[in-house]
């Protein structure tokens, strides 16, 4: 459905396209705060954290209510956190608006509960293709709105900027209303062959979902590890401000092609197989950077490459678990994969927050991302694509 398609497109578009940017807001904060690089990234990292637990209940609501009154919810809240990210005066007050209200906002208003609408509304041919259009939009929010959140920053500062995006987010109320589905009527519960609890316990007893989870903390790891921490690492090496905006707007625009080339592949492909390219070239990608001479042409090559890797185990990973398991409570599972994710970008923004300020230096962080690069394109080689087999429940005599 052309309408499902171009509406969960636009939701991801504002949503990921503002999250995206908010690493070039750490100078800006710290500086004008008196705060420190690891106060602002354990924010983010919270932001991360809240993200991946709150959506599991986004897909759960999602899955049982229909995704329309989630994402009204969601950009409701998105408003309020950025508004607070603004006007916070504390580290703690700071942590709970950037940290807790825009991580649960961001869980209504992006992948786990759009992929769930895509999931029962679009032709299974056609799912992965259509997931990675998805995920494209995402990286053209980001390729879109760097760049202006960068421009909004030097021209009228970092709070006003904030403002500005929490009235921006509100775009996603008028939008969420073409994504009304057909069977959540009334607020009623579809029905499902399987409860939660059955659900739940048939995916974490399968392997194959384990690996997944594992595989998609690596990426939670690195890629908000790079998108927070990398424009002050730049920085510090000399280069300017205006490298950076570029470098990450550059990751999104090569993401669309990345997202869009991974969800094509996957209708003909194993996925395990994109899975675990993906994740071996992210660490290549990351040792070349490091031993290369750093110039801004360095930067943009590097930013190219990662860009066509960014967000592409975001469609083959959702899609794999459909595969597996069924759309019945597709939102949910990926939520809960999801959440393995933000663990990881937990670790990633902290941990790159933290050995800067106890080392000087982002490098220990960035052979970690490396080695765990490594690790995912071997997890995810065994994963067994093909769907579950159910044993029907017995009939009453």
């Amino acid at each position: 459905m052309r309408q499902v398609l171009l509406c969960g497109a636009a939701v991801v578009t504002v949503s990921m396209g503002i999250r995206h940017g908010f690493g070039l807001w750490l100078q800006p904060i710290t500086q004008a705060q008196g705060w420190t690089r690891e106060t602002f990234a354990f924010a983010i990292a919270i932001q991360n954290l809240a993200w991946g637990l709150f959506g599991v209940f986004a897909g759960m609501a999602a899955d049982r209510f229909g995704a329309f009154r989630v994402l009204i919810a969601g950009s409701l809240v998105y408003a309020l956190g950025l508004a607070g990210m603004a006007l916070s005066p504390t580290p703690l007050l700071f942590a709970l608006t950037a940290g807790v209200l825009i991580g649960a906002a961001q869980a209504g208003t992006t992948y786990a509960v759009i992929f769930g609408v895509i999931g029962r509304q679009l032709d299974p041919a056609r799912r992965s293709w259509a997931m990675g259009m998805a995920a494209a939009a995402g990286s053209f929010g980001q390729f879109l709105m760097v760049p202006v959140e960068g421009f909004l920053i030097s021209g009228i500062g970092w709070q006003q900027a904030l403002l500005v995006l929490s009235l921006l987010s509100l775009v996603i109320v008028p939008v969420a209303f073409g994504l009304r589905e057909p069977g959540f009527k009334a607020g009623a519960p579809a029905k499902r062959d399987q409860t939660i609890g059955q659900a739940l316990a048939e995916a974490f007893k399968y392997p194959s979902f384990q690996m997944l989870m594992a595989g998609y903390f690596v990426c939670g790891f690195q890629i908000v590890f790079i998108g927070v921490h990398m424009p002050s690492y730049l920085k510090d090496k000399g280069l300017s401000p205006q490298v950076a905006s570029y470098a990450l707007a550059l990751i999104g625009l090569f993401n669309i092609f990345g997202t869009y080339i991974a969800g094509s592949l996957g209708q003909k492909l194993a996925k395990r197989k994109i899975l675990a390219f993906i994740y071996l070239a992210r660490a290549v990608a990351i040792a070349a950077f490091l031993w290369a001479p750093l110039s801004p042409m360095s930067v943009y090559v590097f930013s190219a490459v990662m860009g066509l890797l960014w967000l592409s185990t975001v469609p083959v990973t959702n899609a794999t678990v459909a595969q597996i398991f069924g759309v019945a409570h597709l939102s949910m599972l990926s939520g809960f994969v999801f959440f393995s994710h933000q663990v990881g970008s937990f670790m990633g923004v902290w941990l790159g927050g933290l050995l800067y300020d106890r080392t000087g230096s982002y490098d220990i962080v960035w052979w970690l991302a490396i080695a765990l690069g490594v690790f995912a394109a071997l997890v995810n080689l065994p994963v067994r694509e093909t769907a579950i087999h159910r044993v029907p429940a017995a009939q009453p005599a």
